[in-house]
């Protein structure tokens, strides 16, 4: 006779899962919109065509949701960028069914696709920061979040399928572009719903933020390493913002495509020209305006680093300290120069 062994499996996911979900939340995002009290129907060519109607009310419409998590007792929360990218709208914080609270963004880094958000509670549960400069191609990772919108406390298992990748990512809620580097890349499932939970290592430390999916692909998800989100939660905690370094220009990437249709005698570097009409290229009183940039400069290097489309100047500026003087190689009218500029904080 077989007797068949039903002790508990020991496996170590188990573990992180009890001390990670916790912490985990779901972010819901609501806005005021029009009430709808009925539909207008409209024959048309044999077909008909429905259309709301709506009265001059006003309601609370829920228009979208993600993930974060917790990273201070005192109810500290980090999440994506994209997922709070909205202003006019508002975030509450759900637990539970009934354990609701209302959520101010404090600070948003689409650089780095990165936000902190505050609750007012306390004794709350919260998770550990790793280090991401400490992660190892191979190394077993866990996916949290809340998939799809309605999955509270999914989890997903996978391992580190590379490191430092580049990638342009597109808002399903805003529909904005954001080129993201030296991002994690992992086969733990990220699905809809889970940006802005946490990628954890085995321990149950944060070591990423989950930030986008290739769609189409089989498990190529991608997370913003927690290093960057820990800068920003220190510099909420002293200054009550996110502060950044600002130059004052607007400018298009230019890569061999864009060169050789426009006959630019480069193929990297910082174009400086308005996006629209009625606005600055080089706005006034900048930075950049005191340095001397003008209008269809290309600027070239920032402090020694070399501008192309991997390494945008916002990534390279992001680096440099408030207060401090840079050099900027530019090509103007087929020449090089250079030009001194002293970085402010971006209001």
């Amino acid at each position: 006779m077989v007797k068949l062994n039903c002790m508990p499996e020991k496996s170590p996911i188990i573990e992180v899962a009890k001390k990670v979900c916790p912490a985990v939340i779901t972010i819901v995002i609501t806005r005021d919109l029009p009430k709808i009290e009925g539909f207008y129907f409209f024959p048309f060519s044999g077909q008909r065509f429905i259309v709301p109607k709506f009265n001059k009310k006003r309601e609370k419409t829920k228009i979208g949701g993600g993930s974060g998590f917790i990273v201070s007792p005192d109810g500290y929360i980090i999440t994506s960028s994209h997922v709070v990218a909205d202003p006019k709208s508002d975030y509450t914080i759900i637990f539970e069914p009934k354990k609701k609270y209302p959520a101010k963004v404090i600070s948003r880094d689409p650089i780095n696709d990165v936000a902190i958000l505050k609750i007012n509670a306390k004794n709350l549960p919260y998770l550990e920061l790793g280090d991401s400069e400490k992660i190892e191609l191979g190394q077993t990772v866990i996916a949290v979040g809340n998939a799809l919108g309605e999955f509270h406390d999914t989890i997903s298992t996978g391992v580190v399928s590379g490191l430092s990748r580049y990638i342009t990512a597109y808002s399903g809620l805003t529909r904005q572009a954001a080129r993201l580097k030296g991002l994690i890349q992992t086969d733990a499932a990220i699905n809809p719903g889970n940006s802005g939970g946490p990628l954890v290592d085995i321990e149950g430390k944060a070591i990423g933020v989950n930030t986008a999916m290739v769609m189409g692909a089989q498990n190529i998800g991608f997370a913003i390493p927690i290093n960057y989100a820990k800068k920003d939660l220190e510099e909420v905690k002293k200054y009550g913002k996110i502060r950044r370094p600002f130059l004052g220009v607007r400018y298009v990437l230019l890569d061999k495509m864009i060169a050789e249709k426009n006959r630019l005698p480069v193929d990297y570097g910082a174009l400086i020209v308005r996006e629209t009409l009625g606005e600055s290229a080089v706005v006034k009183g900048s930075t950049a305006d005191r340095a001397g940039l003008k209008e269809y400069d290309i600027i070239l290097e920032c402090n020694g680093e070399k501008i192309t489309v991997k390494n945008p100047l916002a990534n390279i500026l992001q680096k440099l300290k408030i207060g401090k003087e840079i050099k900027l190689k530019v090509l103007r009218e087929g020449k090089k120069i250079i030009l001194k500029a002293k970085l402010e904080e971006k209001k």
